[in-house]
């Protein structure tokens, strides 16, 4: 499942490449054509991602609620003026082999390609196109609306103005595990699982902890981790949580991750094999000896 800051990017994506343009909307799955016509024509005004849900507004007051879940994925393409990532979402063309969607100069772009497989939305602006296929959630919805399930989310690492101390607060208010916790989009919005394998590594952190037994400034210090990494995956598109390491003078990134779908293998700190076990629904992974009960 895409985790927050791939939400981030196609949000910037969108206000990039169609914001103030007039959209044809279709379906050409068929499935979401009474949404699709109540966008039809109208003009994107502003794209916003709270966690790993995508609201896209329009200047007729309506506005298109997107979450990806597991298989969505939205794919771009236009002339040489559009630009932006090719594809961003799951199933994956994104993250460590994103590329330009442009066609090019001299590529006689002359509008979208036939649709491919089951395309729920497909948006049309003068320079280019974007298909949504395969989301959890797509759903056009009004402004109140919007207002009413952000309010259900809790507080976004990438957003401005969050507030920590909202998730500091929600965290040591319940005795359910950490590592449940990092997963609940009510507590924190935008984690995943790489996210919350990592995050819980860099500060040391029994993911079986319960939050009542984590100290303010241990939350603190997870949220200030998941705010800087989350940071870099907008910025390089992938998630990577080493550090870079040196070698032959230059700084490079080693490994990408630290205890991630690493069951057994040595921790790059210790050398203890990482566990791993369900939690949440998902497999959560953890160094016994860097992270302690």
């Amino acid at each position: 499942m895409p985790e927050g800051h791939s939400v981030h990017r196609l949000a910037r994506q969108f206000g990039s490449v169609f914001t103030g343009e007039r959209l044809a909307v279709s379906s050409p799955q068929g499935r979401f054509a009474a949404g699709a016509a109540q966008l039809d024509g109208a003009t994107l005004v502003s794209a916003l991602a709270h966690g790993k849900q995508m609201f896209l507004r329009f200047d007729n007051r309506r506005v298109l609620r997107v979450h990806l879940g597991l298989y969505g994925a939205w794919t771009f393409g236009g002339d040489e003026t559009f630009r932006g990532a090719s594809s961003i979402g799951a199933p994956r063309r994104v993250g460590e082999s994103e590329q330009p969607s442009g066609d090019g100069p001299g590529s006689g772009y002359a509008g979208p390609p036939a649709p491919v497989g089951a395309v729920r939305v497909r948006f049309v602006s003068a320079h280019g196109w974007a298909d949504l296929r395969g989301p959890t959630a797509c759903e056009v919805i009004t402004g109140a609306e919007e207002k009413a399930a952000r309010a259900k989310l809790g507080p976004d690492p990438l957003q401005p103005r969050s507030d920590g101390t909202v998730f500091t607060r929600k965290l040591l208010s319940s005795i359910t595990p950490v590592g449940t916790q990092l997963m609940n989009q009510a507590v924190i919005a935008g984690i995943g699982n790489i996210y919350r394998a990592e995050v819980l590594f860099l500060q040391g952190m029994n993911p079986w902890r319960p939050g009542k037994q984590v100290r303010d400034d241990e939350a603190a210090g997870l949220w200030a981790d998941t705010v800087r990494l989350m940071k870099d995956g907008v910025r390089d598109g992938r998630i990577v949580t080493t550090t870079p390491e040196a070698r032959n003078g230059r700084p490079k990134r080693s490994a990408p991750h630290y205890v991630y779908k690493r069951t057994g293998q040595p921790c790059r700190r210790c050398g203890t094999p990482i566990l791993t076990a369900v939690m949440a629904a998902r497999n959560v992974y953890w160094c016994p000896l860097c992270q302690p009960d």
